[in-house]
């Protein structure tokens, strides 16, 4: 082999070597595990977030490397809200498979004002719980208790693990619902109002009003009626004796109010036996810092505006003007 062979050769094994470590720089730059040795974190990806912004925060937590590259490994997957169990000593397409089996928790968000029944629904849809599931979170995880039947399991947005059991999603809300009622017990105290009491309140001003502005007014005039001894005569606690699945708190009918049942407050004076929803901390504030008004009654016309009657024929007449 000729001198000028051998420089030839040796040229062309350089620059395939130099390509190589090249093309190997470029990969692992794009794809690469940004760490050798790590243990695996919980990654979490807010509700409505878009894929790009999620895709930001693992670059800019540390878990890819390169956006780019790991656009590329995820394909067209959208990444959903949830968290996520990932490493640093993952590479790109590591993480974007785990990423595309989803999450394993999820999500819960529960609305104020719900009963447990319409909690469950919620819970059977984000956690995939199968109708018995669904049913002994009705009938036993939240009826352990007494005092926990209703109005203990906070609204509020949870992270919860897909695999968590009824028992601990239901312990969950009422850990939630502690922290949250906590700076309020003392103070009920002090009005000498129990706690379960004010959770009643707090949950039919929660079902009746049309907006938490509504709330004190309506605070006033529920604590008005069970002072002087009248029958509060509220329409959620008819929906919701004759709630059903499709129609939790539908339209009342004059029938209903024959009803026999301690929840019926057409029939019977004082609150209900249990809260009738589970209130947010408006209503709850509410009943602590209710309005100070002579009105007897009220109703909401059409555009949810509340108006108050301090006499019964003075309710007749915003029934007539507002109604009608």
């Amino acid at each position: 082999m000729t001198r000028n062979k051998k420089i030839a050769i040796i040229i062309i094994a350089s620059v395939l070597i130099l390509f190589g470590i090249g093309c190997y720089l470029v990969f692992n730059s794009l794809f690469g595990a940004p760490q050798g040795k790590a243990e695996a974190e919980r990654f979490i990806v807010p509700l409505n977030i878009e894929t790009k912004d999620a895709i930001q925060q693992l670059h800019g937590q540390g878990f890819i490397k390169s956006e780019r590259g790991f656009k590329i490994a995820l394909g067209n997957v959208e990444i959903q809200p949830g968290a996520y169990k990932i490493s640093k000593s993952m590479n790109a397409w590591q993480t974007a498979k785990i990423i595309k089996q989803g999450s394993y928790m999820k999500w819960v968000v529960i609305p104020e004002g719900l009963r447990k029944e319409q909690i469950a629904e919620i819970l059977a849809k984000e956690l995939n719980w199968t109708d018995q599931q669904k049913n002994d979170w009705i009938t036993k995880f939240t009826a352990m208790k007494f005092d926990y039947l209703e109005g203990v399991y906070f609204p509020d947005t949870y992270l919860i693990p897909k695999d968590e059991s009824g028992l601990d999603v239901a312990q969950r809300f009422i850990d939630k619902f502690n922290e949250k009622f906590a700076p309020y017990a003392e103070k009920f105290a002090k009005a000498n109002i129990k706690w379960d009491t004010a959770l009643k309140i707090a949950s039919l001003i929660q079902r009746e009003a049309g907006s938490k502005d509504d709330m004190p007014l309506i605070a006033g005039i529920i604590w008005n009626r069970l002072l002087q001894g009248m029958k509060l005569e509220i329409d959620a606690t008819l929906q919701y004796i004759t709630g059903e699945s499709g129609s939790w708190w539908g339209v009342v009918k004059p029938e209903y109010k024959q009803i026999d049942t301690p929840y019926n407050t057409y029939l019977y004076k004082g609150l209900p036996p249990h809260p009738i929803c589970n209130p947010g901390l408006d209503a709850i504030d509410a009943v602590l810092n209710s309005t100070e008004t002579d009105c007897l009654y009220y109703l909401h016309d059409s555009n949810k505006q509340i108006h108050c009657a301090k006499t019964y024929e003075e309710h007749l007449e915003n029934i007539r003007k507002y109604l009608k």
